[in-house]
C-alpha cells in the first residue's frame, strides 16, 4: 500500500517513523511545503535565544529517509487531493496516487485584527526564518513588546530578553499561560518574570499598533501607549485545514477526524494541529506522537484507537520548572503556595478524583501526580497525596506513568526497551527510546529506572554513535582495518551518522586522525563552523579571526586589517582573550573576500583544532623575564596550526613564574623557570576552573615543544570526541599521561610525534583554499551542500 503524507513537521515525521517500524518496504512519500528537512519546531526558543545553526534542530539526517525508502520532498506544496481519484496534486501540477493519505498540515501563528500589526518590526514565531528576523532586529531594538502570556510568548520574550532587549509582555487574560496554570501559578510565574526584568501586563488589551512606516508603540486600551521598536506576537495557532475542506472533507477547527484518527474519507487521515477528535486540537508533542501511532497502525491494518491524552506538559519557562496536567481550573483540591520561595504545588479535584496538577518552581514527583491525573484516580487526602508525590522513587510509579513528556515515553516503554534490547547505559535508552531527547529534564528518572532493572550504577560507555552502540575505539579500528576516508565509508560499513546523525562530526573527526589528515572531506559531516571556516554569531552573521602567532602583529598586518574592516562595514572590531582580533559581524556572502582580502591564514578561532597560544612580552622588554616567550610561542603555533582536536585546545607560554600569559590555566601552558620550562596540561578556566597538571620539567625550548606536542597527539588519539583535555586528564590520571608522554624507552612517544607530523603535513589553510577555487563576493552557497547519496547495511547492521 503507497502512502503519502502531507506535512514537514513533528506529526509527519512521527507518521512516517510509525509506518517504517510497522511495515518496512511500504512506500511512503513525505511532501513538505518547507524548504527545510522535519525539523523540531519546539527547540524554536532556544534558536532565538542563543542564535546557531537550524539545521542543528533537524529530526533526522538525509540518509535515514534513503535507508528506510521514504521519499521525502521538500519545497513541494500539495494544491488539491482528489479523493475519488487518490491523488493529491502539487502546486508544480505533479499528480501523486495515493492508497492511504495522511494529512499533518499542522497550523499557522494567528495574527489578530489589530491596526496597524503588519508594520515593518512585527513578527510572528513560528519557524526558523521568525527567528532570524527577530534576532536581526533585536539587534538594533531598544524595547520590545511581546503580545500574548501563553507558553510561546514567554519563549519569545525568554529570548529577547537573552539578546539583551528590554521586554513587556501583554497578555489579553488576567493571568499567564491560563491554558496550564491557574491564576495563583499564573502570579508566581509573573513575578519570577518581572525579577528578572520583563514587565508584564495582564488582562490588557491592544487596540492598536502606532509607528510612522514601521512599529514604534502599542495603544492598549484605557488609551496607554507603550512604546516598542519591535513586536512579536504569539497569540496562538490556527489548524491549516483549507486543503482537506476544499476536498470536501468535514472541518470545524480542525479536520474532523475518529478514533483512528480516520477523516470521513476512509483512505484520508489526520494527524497533529491539523486534526480535531472529540472536539480538541493537540498542541503539545505527546498526543501528536500518540495519534501518529494509531494512524499507523490504522494504515498497517492493525486495531488502534485513539481515546485522547491527557494534557500534560513539563516545562522550563524563564528558568523556572513547570509541570501542568489535566485540568487545573477544577475547583476542589489543595494548593500549598509559598510566594517567597516562588514555588506553588496544586492537585485539583473533581467530585473526590485526581482532575489536573500544576507545579511551579518545586516539580518534585510530578510524575507520580501525573499518573494519578491521567487515571483519575479516587484521592481522599489531597495534601498527603501532595507529599507522597513528592517523595515517591522511579520504581514506585505505575508502567503507565510518563517520565518524558517532550516525547511521550512511559515508565513501561522505557523498561521494556532496556529488558528486550539489553540496554546498560542512558545514551542508549535515549538513542532507543528517544527519551531525554528533548528538553532533557527526565534523565534522572531514566538514570534511576536503568539503575534499578541492570542492578548497575549504568557506567556510560562514551559511544561515537548511541544510535548503534559504537564507542570510539570501535570507529577507529573499523576505519583503520578497512582504509575508510569519509564519514560516509563509516556510514556505509556500519550505519553510523545514518539514525539521528548527531555522531556525524565525532566520526569525521576521527576517520581525519586516523588517516593523519589524508581524508576526503564531507562538509555535511561537519558542525556549520567547520562548514563555512567562520564562528556563527547569535545573530546568524559569523566571525573573523586571521592567524596571528603568538600575538604578535606588525602595522602591515594593522592596517590590511582595519582596511577590510572599513571596507566591508564590520560591526565590531575586538581583541580576544587569545591576543587575537577579531572581525564581529560578518555576513556569510562576504567571507571568501574578506578572506581573500586580508591574505593571512585562518586562526581557527571556529573549530574543535589547536586555536591559538598566548604569550606574554618575554625576555626581549619585560624586566622579569627569564624565557623567551613569544619565541617558544610563535614556534610552538607554527608546529600546531591547523590541527584538528576532539574539542578546541587553548595553549599559552609565560616567560617567567608570574604567568602573565596565564598558562596554567590553559589545556597545555609552558612556564620559564630557573634552569627551563615547565609544561604543565589540563587546565580550563572557563565555566569549569581547573589548574593545570604538571607534567614534565625540561632544559630547553625545543624540548618543551618536543613534550607539548606528544602530549597533543596523545589527547587527539585517546580522547572522546568534545572531552576537553582537563577531562581527558582526570578520567586517564596524570600519572598515565607522563607515562605515555615521556617514556621514551617505549618508543610511542616518538611514534606519536611521528604521527603528528604526517597529520600536519597534510594541514591546509581552509580560507586560502576556498578563495583559490574562486569563491568571491557573490560566494553565497559555502556550507550547504546536499548531503551525498550513501549505501549501506539497513537499520540494525552490524560491523562485518
Amino acid at each position: 500500500m503507497s502512502v503519502v503524507v502531507v506535512g514537514g513537521g513533528i506529526a509527519a515525521q512521527a507518521v512516517a517513523e510509525r509506518l517504517v517500524e510497522r511495515a518496512p518496504g511500504r512506500p511512503v512519500t513525505m511532501l513538505s511545503a518547507e524548504a527545510r528537512a522535519p525539523y523540531d519546531r519546539v527547540r524554536l526558543s532556544s534558536l532565538l535565544a542563543e542564535g546557531g545553526d537550524p539545521e542543528a534542530l533537524r529530526l533526522r539526517p538525509d540518509a535515514w529517509y534513503a535507508d528506510r525508502g521514504v521519499d521525502l520532498r521538500l519545497a513541494t506544496p500539495v494544491a488539491a487531493i482528489d479523493p475519488a481519484g487518490r491523488r493529491v496534486e502539487t502546486s508544480a501540477g505533479e499528480l501523486i496516487p495515493y492508497e492511504a493519505l495522511v494529512l499533518c498540515t499542522g497550523s499557522r501563528a494567528a495574527v489578530p485584527p489589530i491596526p496597524g500589526i503588519e508594520r515593518p518590526g512585527s513578527f510572528v514565531f513560528r519557524t526558523p526564518e521568525d527567528c532570524d528576523g527577530i534576532a536581526a532586529a533585536a539587534a538594533g531594538a531598544r524595547r520590545a513588546c511581546v503580545l500574548g502570556g501563553g507558553l510561546l510568548g514567554l519563549e519569545a520574550a525568554k529570548g529577547l530578553l537573552d539578546r539583551g532587549v528590554a521586554v513587556t509582555v501583554v497578555h489579553l487574560v488576567g493571568h499567564l499561560m491560563e491554558r496550564q496554570l491557574d491564576p495563583a501559578a499564573g502570579a508566581v510565574l509573573a513575578r519570577r518574570m518581572r525579577d528578572l526584568g520583563v514587565e508584564v501586563l495582564t488582562g490588557r488589551a491592544t487596540e492598536r499598533v502606532l509607528g510612522e512606516g514601521r512599529v514604534e508603540a502599542l495603544l492598549l486600551d484605557g488609551g496607554e501607549e507603550l512604546p516598542c521598536d519591535l513586536l512579536v506576537t504569539c497569540v496562538g495557532v490556527r489548524p491549516n485545514v483549507d486543503l482537506a475542506r476544499a476536498a470536501g472533507l468535514p472541518c470545524e477547527r480542525g479536520i474532523l477526524v475518529d478514533d483512528a484518527m480516520t477523516t470521513a474519507d476512509p483512505a484520508v487521515r489526520a494527524v497533529g494541529e491539523c486534526a480535531e477528535h472529540r472536539g480538541v486540537v493537540p498542541g503539545l508533542v505527546a498526543p501528536i506522537l500518540a495519534q501518529a501511532d494509531v494512524a499507523a497502525a490504522s494504515i498497517a491494518g492493525d486495531a488502534a484507537a485513539y481515546k485522547g491524552t491527557a494534557a500534560a506538559a513539563a516545562l522550563k519557562v524563564m528558568g523556572v520548572d513547570l509541570v501542568s496536567a489535566g485540568d487545573p481550573s477544577a475547583a476542589g483540591g489543595v494548593a500549598v503556595h509559598d510566594p517567597e520561595a516562588g514555588v506553588y504545588r496544586r492537585l485539583a479535584l473533581r467530585e473526590g478524583r485526581a482532575a489536573g496538577a500544576i507545579l511551579v518552581g518545586d516539580t518534585r514527583g510530578a510524575e507520580a501526580l501525573l499518573a494519578l491525573v491521567a487515571r483519575g484516580a479516587e484521592v481522599s487526602d489531597p495534601l498527603a497525596a501532595l507529599a507522597e508525590a513528592a517523595r515517591a522513587t522511579a520504581c514506585d510509579l505505575p508502567d503507565a506513568a510518563q517520565v518524558c513528556s517532550c516525547h511521550g515515553v512511559s515508565k513501561g516503554d522505557i523498561l521494556g526497551a532496556i529488558r528486550e534490547r539489553g540496554l546498560r547505559a542512558a545514551s542508549e535508552v535515549r538513542a532507543c527510546t528517544r527519551a531525554g531527547t528533548g528538553c532533557g529534564g527526565c534523565m534522572p528518572l531514566v538514570r534511576e529506572l536503568l539503575e534499578a532493572e541492570t542492578g548497575e550504577a549504568g557506567a556510560e560507555p562514551a559511544y561515537a554513535c548511541p544510535c548503534r552502540g559504537l564507542t570510539r575505539e570501535a570507529v577507529v579500528d573499523l576505519v583503520r582495518g578497512r582504509d575508510l576516508r569519509s564519514a560516509s565509508d563509516v556510514a556505509a560499513a556500519c550505519g553510523a551518522g545514518r539514525d539521528c546523525g548527531a555522531c556525524k562530526p565525532a566520526i569525521a573527526y576521527l576517520v581525519s586522525m586516523v588517516t593523519a589528515n589524508r581524508h576526503e572531506e564531507e562538509r555535511h559531516a561537519r558542525f556549520i563552523n567547520d562548514r563555512v571556516h567562520a564562528n556563527i554569531q547569535r545573530d546568524g552573521t559569523f566571525s573573523v579571526v586571521p592567524r596571528i602567532r603568538g600575538g604578535v602583529t606588525s602595522p602591515e598586518e594593522l592596517r590590511r586589517i582595519a582596511d577590510v574592516a572599513e571596507r566591508h562595514r564590520v560591526p565590531m572590531v575586538k581583541i580576544t582573550g587569545g591576543q587575537r582580533i577579531d572581525l564581529l559581524g560578518v555576513r556569510k556572502d562576504q567571507l571568501p573576500a574578506i578572506w581573500a582580502e586580508l591574505g593571512m591564514p585562518s586562526g581557527f578561532a571556529y573549530s574543535k583544532a589547536v586555536r591559538t597560544v598566548k604569550t606574554c612580552v618575554g625576555t626581549d622588554f619585560c624586566r622579569f623575564g627569564i624565557g623567551d616567550a613569544v619565541g617558544l610561542g610563535i614556534e610552538l603555533e607554527r608546529r600546531l596550526e591547523g590541527l584538528h582536536t576532539p574539542h578546541k585546545v587553548k595553549l599559552a607560554v609565560s616567560g617567567c613564574p608570574r604567568n602573565c600569559a596565564e598558562a596554567s590555566v590553559k589545556d597545555i601552558g609552558v612556564i620559564a623557570v630557573e634552569g627551563g620550562w615547565e609544561v604543565v596540561v589540563g587546565g580550563a578556566a572557563g565555566s569549569t576552573v581547573r589548574a593545570a597538571d604538571p607534567l614534565a620539567r625540561v632544559a630547553t625550548a625545543a624540548e618543551a615543544i618536543r613534550v607539548a606536542e606528544t602530549f597533543l597527539q596523545y589527547y587527539r588519539e585517546n580522547a572522546e570526541y568534545l572531552e576537553r583535555s582537563y577531562a581527558f586528564v582526570e578520567r586517564v590520571g596524570i600519572e598515565e599521561v607522563r607515562r605515555a608522554v615521556l617514556d621514551e624507552g617505549s618508543g610511542e612517544p616518538e611514534r606519536l610525534r611521528e604521527r603528528l607530523a604526517l597529520a600536519r603535513a597534510a594541514v591546509a589553510d581552509p580560507w586560502r583554499e576556498v578563495v583559490e577555487r574562486g569563491g568571491g563576493p557573490a560566494f553565497t552557497d559555502l556550507g550547504d551542500d546536499p548531503e551525498p547519496a550513501l549505501v549501506g547495511p539497513p537499520p540494525g547492521g552490524e560491523l562485518a
